[in-house]
């Protein structure tokens, strides 16, 4: 009877340009839990309903409403319950949602997030498409993070049970398109490339360096190097703090801001202590949305030192959007993101002395770095929001072959 209910079939739509309905399952709740993943799926939620859409968001620990926020939002469980309890809460409220939605039509499932999904899969009826967003390799990422290797394979296990039973996939970069394909045998011919968006209105110029400086207490007078990160292994952040080790014995001023929380924290603040960058970093902690905006626009290079499975950057894309031009390592979708705008800021390898040489080069002025209103323009003319929510849309509302 669910099934039933839930939708029209696409092919009976008029047109795609009509309003559609679309259901999209993501994770957590972004304002309340940042994230990559999490932002991604507010920002796509709210651009979408935009254009007239009827959007509903399902996720963990949502709340039943939010202001400015023109989405139905259906909370699928509380994020506090074991595991299993959140599963099967998971399946109850999706179809509770769908008993008090009865009346709507579906024309489009969009997930996000493989374990929330799978609980749900038997409940989309055949004649809906569903697309499959893949930010990124759940078990894999859990492995190179020391999970165990029961977790590690549970998670495969339910990320290819979700998998086989969608029409197709979104990826943001050409890189985790690869992995899609080569690591879970997704045919190219599902895999559609769309790369992440950025809330230009957000994550734009407002003020100049200085007056971004004062506002955050940040010293006016360094060359500051700004990167918000997962304190976990595959940042790279323990190269990046061997790379300014290596700076400062010629630049002794440079100034490193690390935002983010993450288990690594206590072990990142013994190696600069080691090294002896005490006076050249701080530890930021947990960055309020609030202030990114401010602290991308008072640094005067954002890095991003990754080592492996960094599907897309959006980092990258909010640096640029405020004005402040960004360098990667040659890591996944990252540098798809930059290449458009200067290749000189990729560096070679991933390695520490690449991530030297590049830095050194560009604080010395060697690499000519684009500046504030170029960043801008590239970041607003490729990756705004309402561009990408358009095409993303498209891939959503082809029928079911």
């Amino acid at each position: 009877m669910t099934n039933m209910t839930l939708s029209k079939p696409l092919k009976e739509m008029e047109s795609t340009d009509l309003p559609a309905s679309i259901v999209c399952v993501g994770n957590a709740w972004f304002p309340a839990t940042p994230g990559g993943l999490d932002r991604y799926v507010y920002e796509l939620a709210y651009n979408l309903s935009k254009r007239r859409d009827v959007i509903e968001l399902c996720g963990v620990g949502l709340p039943e409403s939010a202001a400015d926020f023109p989405v139905t939002l259906t909370n699928l469980a509380d994020p506090d319950r074991s595991l299993w309890q959140r599963l099967r809460q998971t399946r109850t409220s999706y179809l509770d949602s769908r008993t008090r939605e009865s009346h709507k039509r579906v024309d489009a499932i969009n997930l996000h997030f493989a374990l929330y999904s799978l609980p749900l899969m038997s409940l989309f009826p055949a004649d809906v498409p569903t697309t499959f967003h893949f930010h990124g390799p759940w078990a894999l990422e859990s492995d190179k993070e020391g999970s165990s290797k029961l977790g590690v394979m549970v998670k495969r296990w339910i990320e290819q049970q979700v998998y086989q039973r969608c029409d197709r996939f979104i990826v943001l970069s050409k890189a985790f398109g690869q992995i899609l394909h080569e690591s879970y045998r997704v045919p190219w011919n599902k895999i559609h490339v769309i790369p992440g968006g950025v809330n230009t209105d957000w994550f734009q110029i407002s003020c100049d360096r200085t007056q971004a400086r004062t506002q955050l207490n940040w010293p006016q007078d360094r060359f500051i190097l700004f990167t918000p990160r997962r304190l976990v292994h595959r940042m790279g952040l323990d190269n990046l703090l061997l790379a300014l080790a290596e700076i400062t014995e010629a630049v002794p001023e440079v100034w490193l801001a690390i935002a983010g929380k993450g288990p690594l924290r206590s072990q990142l603040e013994a190696q600069v202590e080691r090294l002896g960058l005490a006076n050249n970093v701080r530890f930021l902690g947990f960055l309020p949305e609030a202030d990114l905006p401010m602290a991308y626009q008072a640094a005067d290079l954002t890095v991003m030192p990754s080592q492996s499975l960094e599907g897309f950057g959006l980092v990258l894309l909010e640096s640029l959007a405020c004005g402040t031009p960004a360098i990667c390592t040659p890591i996944g979708g990252m540098p798809e993101v930059l290449s458009g705008l200067s290749l000189d800021l990729i560096t070679d390898t991933a390695d520490t002395d690449s991530i030297t040489q590049t830095l050194q080069r560009a604080i010395a002025g060697e690499i000519s770095l684009p500046d504030r209103a170029s960043c801008r323009s590239y970041a607003v003319a490729n990756f705004s929001w309402p561009t990408i929510a358009q095409r993303v849309r498209d891939v959503l509302l082809m029928p079911v072959p």
